[in-house]
């Protein structure tokens, strides 16, 4: 493939084909795999279908199960905890489809819930449904599909209610027309929000009450945190086509134990209670940082991922408020950091940087 990100039901076919073959379990109407081949899809077999989402299967049993009814899927967590990664993968794995997408920002319109117009046909012809620009929600439910709603926290109050109708009726109205789009079996939706980033619109309870709500938490161990931060890594560096490097999970787990330590605010051993900054330090930024680290390590350095690589990305990461935050990564890097008997390259490192 020549493009940067393929959607999940590109980059993965083979999987979704050999699962779709084997699938001898009931199916819901439109669904292109059953629940349980959805559920092993998302999981991995530990053989030939390789894991989406590290995390407690329960959690994905839930989701899928939402998902087999008429419920509408809210999926709820502080951010990095992979919400539109899992959003994305279940769509690909139901619909065969990832991209009937609206992504929310505080410019969101109405038009991307519901229904837009080609001004210019619509001025030339009037209005008529050849005219009419479909929103990728309705385009879902006219195809039977999944359409997904990321960051829905984020849009306004009133675009958000769009959702309202769609998620209670199953229809669309269109006024202009005097008609009405109904949604087609293996319709629904999946939405994320966060409740941590500036800028956030509380649902209202009236919306609220048509999803069912799966909070996804944050790697419960740190092994569980390594094991999701090296998969990813090495996934992105075969994407980005970067030169093979050394990557040792020593600096995997050093990144990974910051990251854990600034966030829980006390140290692994639990003795050292330690300041919290300003950013959340998810997994996904740790993944960015060992990422940005490789690509230094492949094209500056000499092939190994060494302390210095990560250093900057670090600071970059904790350091978002620039006196608070910085005053929290002192401390720690003194109080903490420094004396570690085998982190002292880190530390060297992180102190050049600061």
């Amino acid at each position: 493939m020549t493009v940067l990100r393929p959607h999940a039901e590109d980059q993965y076919a083979e999987e979704l084909a050999l699962l779709a073959k084997d699938d001898d379990r009931p199916r819901p109407p439109g669904w292109k795999l059953s629940p349980w081949a959805v559920t092993t899809y998302i999981l991995g077999d530990g053989d030939r279908v390789t894991p989406k989402y590290v995390g407690a299967r329960r959690i994905v049993e839930v989701a899928v199960a939402t998902l087999a009814t008429d419920r509408a899927l809210l999926l709820l967590g502080v951010p990095g905890t992979a919400k539109t990664w899992l959003s994305e993968h279940l769509a690909a794995a139901i619909s065969g489809d990832s991209t009937l997408l609206v992504q929310g920002t505080a410019g969101t319109a109405e038009e991307a819930v519901r229904y837009g117009w080609n001004y210019a046909r619509l001025l030339a012809e009037g209005p008529s449904i050849e005219a009419l620009t479909p929103s990728p929600v309705m385009r879902a439910m006219a195809e039977g599909r999944v359409a997904r709603v990321e960051e829905l926290t984020r849009m306004p109050s009133d675009v958000q209610d769009a959702l309202i109708t769609v998620l209670s009726e199953k229809t669309l109205p269109i006024p202009e027309l005097n008609r009405e789009v109904q949604a087609e079996r293996g319709f629904n939706v999946i939405a994320t929000a966060n409740d941590r980033d500036r800028g956030v619109n509380e649902l209202s309870s009236a919306l609220r009450r048509r999803f069912n709500t799966v909070v996804l938490p944050v790697p419960a161990t740190a092994e569980e945190e390594v094991d999701i931060v090296s998969r990813r890594v090495a996934q992105l560096g075969r994407a980005l086509e970067l030169p093979e490097t050394s990557t040792g999970l020593s600096e995997i787990r050093r990144v990974v134990t910051v990251f854990r330590e600034l966030r829980t605010g006390v140290t692994e051993d639990g003795r050292t209670k330690v300041k919290s900054p300003s950013g959340t330090l998810s997994t996904a930024e740790a993944i960015s940082v060992l990422t940005s680290g490789i690509a230094l390590a492949a094209h500056f350095g000499d092939g190994v991922l060494r302390p210095s690589d990560v250093a900057a990305g670090i600071v970059g990461a904790v350091v978002q408020e620039p006196v608070s935050d910085r005053v929290v990564w002192r401390e720690y890097l003194e109080t903490v950091v420094r004396e570690r008997p085998d982190w002292r390259d880190f530390y060297r490192a992180c102190r050049e940087v600061s």
